[in-house]
């Protein structure tokens, strides 16, 4: 990941020293700043903070030799340095957002939604309209084969909130359920055993476990 890293802003680096080459004869700097922006805006990024630190130090110098020669451009040239400027403050926020992005610590029910669902299928709303009457034993299956193969790392606030969860796909089963194939609710049927049958086992422990914990 490093040397990838290394690569790209070497790359960077090199295509504006490039642009700087060949245009030394125009002695026009705006031409320079709008090649290197160009040239990062089509480059495919790694979203990191050395990346950006890079990236940004090539700006601000190209930047800072087009405005010390401002007063020497024609309005064409004036509009273009303006135009450079406002596609790299654009490009600027997006890659923020995205090391924000990436930086934040998700949080804990999150991560246990999207194991059980998929990622980004359960939000804060614990909104359950992407579940289908086509799709919702499927639904169900990945939901208790991915508690039956994570019960025994579950803690009791995983439990509680995997409870949540089981209640709010049973409510959005009886929206969908008269477009649901009788097979299908069958099957549904005997996954709902199976869990119940896991959660009544492991519930319980969780709590005598977390309290002995406590204890120690």
């Amino acid at each position: 990941m490093k040397k990838n890293r290394n690569i790209l802003i070497v790359a960077l680096m090199t295509i504006g020293f490039v642009s700087c080459t060949s245009n030394k004869g125009e002695k026009n700097p705006t031409v320079v700043l709008k090649e290197y922006v160009d040239s990062v805006n089509s480059a495919k990024l790694e979203y990191s903070p050395e990346n950006w630190a890079a990236i940004d130090k090539e700006f601000q110098e190209r930047a800072s030799r087009a405005e010390a020669e401002k007063d020497k451009l024609n309005e064409e040239d004036k509009a273009a340095l303006e135009e450079s400027k406002q596609k790299y403050a654009e490009l600027k926020a997006k890659y923020e957002a995205v090391l924000a992005k990436n930086a934040a610590p998700v949080d804990a029910k999150i991560r246990l939604r999207n194991s059980l669902f998929g990622e980004g299928k359960v939000g804060q709303d614990i909104s359950f309209n992407f579940v289908t009457a086509n799709n919702i034993l499927n639904t169900y299956q990945s939901f208790v084969d991915a508690v039956a193969a994570n019960k025994d790392n579950y803690s009791r606030e995983d439990w509680d909130e995997i409870k949540v969860l089981y209640e709010a796909l049973d409510t959005r089963k009886n929206e969908v359920e008269r477009d649901l194939k009788a097979s299908d609710n069958t099957k549904i049927a005997s996954l709902k055993i199976k869990y119940a049958s896991i959660y009544g086992t492991n519930r319980p422990g969780s709590k005598v476990s977390e309290n002995a914990d406590a204890k120690k």
